[in-house]
């Protein structure tokens, strides 16, 4: 199978060049990095001749984007190396107008919101359906999109996530067929599913279910290094001159040849996948599954996304089963709730994984934690689903005001000035222009007592977050 980028840059190493050009790491003879990483460096090249440009593919980066394109049947694709982060933002700015009302998906990765407020429109935010397997918020329906419309006719484009990050998948085929038929295009964040294109047993993908412009991490379920993503195009309602002019704009005029190799790569390690592969996957997923029952207390949730897990241990809380996992050297996704979420390889036919190891280590955190007094939690607080918001000050009002630091316990009816994010997963639980509730209250503190970590504009070590100044009577 081809992969233009790899090729092209291992025939070009192998020729041992010398560099006179930047990175000054000169080809890794200079540095003090360990020998492991600087043996990779010869490949960290710019954009040198037969090596292409991103920002003017006409080479070997334009025939890889190609290959790209046709594998997920998009008319054009695009090589991100900022991550899906720089292609929520391009999206956003190609397919909106200053002024305009984007209907948004309120369980969002913070980029989106950061996409909304740089392209300067108004969101109208849709509160998802609630997970009861997962006990997170999940997707949106098609009553709640038609309803939003109904009160909203002025929206002018849609915002959605799916999968989520804990692998639920959204139908969208009914959503995108009403939201085309207002000649309003959909924009999806499909960070975790670059690899639903793998098989037909796997959730239909955004692209199959016509979304305009598509966004996808690689590097999350693919062999992709880290900030590989893809950006997929197949629309007549958004400008791809717009989208173009946004990329060129957003992403590094020094792109990662790394990276773009790994892109490359991933690409095509997708595209021959194959049904064999498919059933040995979930062959060795099931044998998996099958050694883990009988662990003490241990509870395994399935979700859409096969590569996906939700692992509970007893009634301990998720940041005391990733602790004891941890000590055994096995590191999860993230902690969430009683829950830790873990990500399984997308193995082919003929790949194994340490599964029997990692059998062994889970059964020793299970047998750690019998003596670890389990933490109680609050009960998990369930939304409701297709509610419409909209933010108590305008985005562009919250950047010129004055903010000042308060106790969290007496931010109750104050409008945010700074965003508070548990990462992960890094979707807000309170962004610029939000009121502070009660339920923003007890969310948080369901965070705090859960040991999440936190992104944004907080001083939550010091119980105190980031609202805006009240004015003076």
């Amino acid at each position: 199978m081809r992969r233009p980028v790899v090729e092209k840059l291992q025939q070009f190493v192998e020729k041992q060049p010398m560099s006179l050009h930047v990175p000054g790491h000169k080809n890794g003879y200079f540095g003090t990095l360990p020998k492991a990483l600087r043996d990779s460096l010869p490949y960290d090249v710019t954009e040198l001749t037969g090596l292409d440009d991103l920002h003017a593919a006409e080479g070997v980066i334009a025939e890889a984007q190609g290959l790209l394109a046709n594998f997920y049947g998009a008319s054009s694709s695009y090589f991100l190396v900022n991550g899906s982060t720089v292609g929520n933002l391009a999206m956003m700015l190609a397919a909106t107008s200053p002024g305009d009302h984007v209907l948004v998906q309120r369980n969002a990765h913070k980029s989106v919101f950061h996409a909304l407020e740089l392209a300067h429109v108004t969101p109208i935010f849709i509160t998802p359906e609630w997970d009861h397997r997962t006990e997170t918020a999940a997707h949106v329906t098609l009553t709640g999109i038609q309803q939003a419309f109904a009160q909203f006719p002025t929206i002018r484009a849609v915002a959605l996530t799916t999968p989520t990050y804990f692998g639920v998948a959204s139908d969208l085929v009914e959503i995108v067929e009403f939201c085309h038929q207002q000649q309003v295009p959909v924009l999806v964040d499909e960070a975790h599913g670059a690899h639903f294109q793998g098989s037909d047993y796997f959730p239909l993908s955004a692209l199959e279910s016509g979304a305009d412009v598509v966004v996808q991490s690689a590097h999350k379920s693919l062999p992709a290094m880290t900030m590989g993503s893809y950006m997929h195009y197949n629309s007549e309602l958004v400008s791809q001159n717009r989208l173009e002019h946004a990329l060129r704009m957003l992403q590094s005029s020094s792109p990662s040849y790394p990276i773009m190799a790994s892109l490359d790569d991933a690409r095509a390690y997708l595209a021959s996948f194959t049904a064999r592969d498919y059933h040995h996957l979930m062959d060795k997923r099931s044998l998996f599954l099958d050694s883990l029952q009988g662990l003490p207390g241990l509870d395994v949730v399935e979700v859409d996304d096969p590569l996906k897990l939700l692992v509970r241990i007893g009634q301990h809380a998720g940041h005391q089963v990733r602790d004891a996992l941890e000590k055994q050297g096995v590191y999860v996704e993230l902690a969430h709730g009683q829950h830790v979420l873990w990500m399984l390889p997308l193995l082919k036919y003929g790949e194994d994984y340490r599964f029997a190891e990692l059998r062994s280590r889970v059964k020793r955190a299970c047998e750690a934690l019998k003596s670890v007094r389990p933490q109680a939690l609050p009960v998990v607080t369930a939304v409701t689903a297709n509610q419409l918001t909209q933010l108590e000050v305008p985005l562009e009002v919250v950047e010129r005001s004055k903010g000042e630091w308060i106790s969290y316990t007496k931010a109750i009816g104050r409008t945010a000035k700074g965003a508070i994010i548990p990462y992960p997963p890094g979707i807000p639980l309170l962004v610029p222009g939000e009121r502070f509730t009660v339920k923003t209250l007890v969310q948080l503190e369901e965070c705090l007592m859960g040991k999440a970590a936190f992104q944004g504009e907080h001083r939550l070590a010091e119980r105190q977050v980031y609202v805006l100044e009240e004015t003076k009577k």
